[in-house]
């Protein structure tokens, strides 16, 4: 139905989370009404995400620099430190514009099933981002409430008992008021 190129574009679009079959059509098909100039720029910075968007050193969240500028904001609360899967869970929390503490992506729960050890995730560099620190510091755990969730926070909970450390976690489920 479609040119071989179109049909290849859509079959990429297809690929990005969320995408389906029309929406994939719909994106391709918006392209041909685009300048060449806006597609020029449109391509350039794919490849600018692709190439320059890495890791911060610190918490493991995404950035263009070696540090993240959550990491290197004097207004964040440097004693408070969120844990969570991944950086879609940072960018969620600070949609909120509630929370003005710290993170540490762990890039992952355990999931022995899909192979995921904790030797997978980013936890030495939460541990020694605690041990470095005389500062009591408070650990909240923000997992989702899934047999991974539940088996990666037993084990932080575990690890971190020998540090100077408050661990929380976020509620979940139905409130049962009276």
């Amino acid at each position: 139905m479609y040119p071989d190129i179109l049909s290849k574009t859509i079959e990429y679009f297809k690929k990005f989370n969320g995408i389906g079959e029309k929406t994939a059509e719909r994106l391709t098909l918006s392209i041909l009404d685009m300048t060449s100039e806006d597609v020029d720029v449109f391509s350039e910075s794919v490849k600018e995400v692709k190439n320059n968007i890495n890791r911060c050193k610190e918490c493991g969240h995404i950035t263009d620099n070696d540090i993240c500028l959550i990491c290197t904001s004097n207004y964040r609360l440097d004693n408070l430190i969120c844990v969570v899967e991944d950086y879609k869970s940072v960018i969620m929390f600070e949609k909120t514009g509630n929370y003005h503490g710290l993170y540490h992506v762990l890039n992952g729960l355990i999931s022995p099933i899909d192979g995921i050890t904790p030797d997978d995730l980013n936890i030495d560099n939460l541990i020694k981002r605690i041990s470095e620190t005389k500062e009591d510091k408070e650990i909240i755990i923000a997992f989702k409430p899934s047999i991974e969730g539940e088996t990666t926070t037993l084990y932080l909970k575990k690890i971190l008992e020998k540090y100077n450390v408050k661990i929380t976690r976020l509620s979940y489920g139905i409130p049962m008021g009276v």
